[in-house]
């Protein structure tokens, strides 16, 4: 623990044959601002009987955000989107009252040897009169996403507002998520930048914060705005993402997220009984899990 915040220590998580580190949720912290799960993918060697494959779920009362920093994945969902995404540019996927989706490792790249895929996979939990809104799907790539240089480091914003700047990713409450790069010692400012909670994702490199030395693989979320100062060191790639903070309380069961105990009781019932919408000319299925 730091003197201004709390560091979060990744966590290994295997998803078939895909090795994933969970940030949040995290048992002294649910959320951060509106963010409610994020899992670091990689960087991992993708190969020939190692692909990723991610069959059909389905999740309820959030957006989900995937942003790729090495290689590609493929998006397909029961709203007839077939999205391929790359490095640096954003899938956004919208819920709602209920959608269902795959991701998979793009046909062609499984025909040309080895690569490597690296990304976050980010839940975004909608504000409760949104809840219940038609699931939709937005795609940008990275030449439609605000990057500006300041003090040496390269600032590309992912989603929401912050320095000045406003993203095209459509978002339902205040939030951010920004991507910083810098190859020298840098102050990142922070104060009167950003609003709400907020959380620094280190993907490379080490940061220093109220005299405290994090190194990469690890989260800080500060308790303030008004953070003690913030150092990247030289090499560092870090992001910045959180927001206002909702004020009820929202649960979580497996791909499910809702202010209401009875709504996820219901999408259970729902994907048990085969009732959610589906992706098109796709026969998988991924079983309710016991939790």
């Amino acid at each position: 623990m730091s003197n201004q915040g709390l560091i979060i220590e990744e966590r290994s998580r295997d998803i078939g044959d895909f090795l994933v580190g969970r940030l949040i949720p995290f048992r002294k912290k649910r959320m951060v601002g509106p963010f409610i799960f994020i899992d670091h993918m990689g960087p991992t060697e993708i190969k020939e009987g190692h692909y990723m494959d991610v069959d059909q779920h389905p999740h309820i009362g959030l957006s989900t955000l995937t942003y790729m920093l090495e290689g590609e994945i493929m998006h397909q969902d029961s709203i007839g989107t077939n999205q391929r995404i790359s490095p640096g540019s954003v899938n956004l996927m919208v819920a709602g009252k209920g959608v269902t989706h795959t991701e998979r490792t793009p046909q062609d790249l499984r025909n040309n040897g080895v690569f490597t895929a690296h990304g976050y996979q980010i839940w975004i939990a909608l504000p409760k009169d949104f809840e219940e809104i038609d699931p939709e799907f937005y795609h940008f790539d990275a030449k439609d996403l605000p990057v500006w240089q300041n003090g040496g480091a390269e600032f590309r914003l992912i989603a929401g507002k912050g320095y000045g700047y406003t993203s095209p990713v459509p978002v339902y409450s205040e939030l951010f998520m920004i991507d910083v790069k810098s190859k020298h010692l840098h102050e990142l400012h922070i104060k009167g930048e950003l609003k709400g909670e907020i959380g620094i994702c280190i993907v490379k490199g080490a940061i220093k914060a109220c005299e405290d030395h994090i190194p990469e693989g690890n989260m800080l979320v500060s308790k303030t705005e008004d953070s003690c100062s913030i150092t990247l060191l030289p090499d560092t790639h870090v992001i910045l993402f959180g927001g206002e903070a909702f004020e009820e309380e929202r649960h979580i069961y497996w791909n499910f997220v809702s202010t209401s105990k009875e709504k996820i009781e219901a999408a259970k019932m729902r994907w048990k009984e085969r009732d959610f919408l589906t992706v098109p000319n796709d026969n998988s299925y991924v079983p309710l899990p016991e939790l």
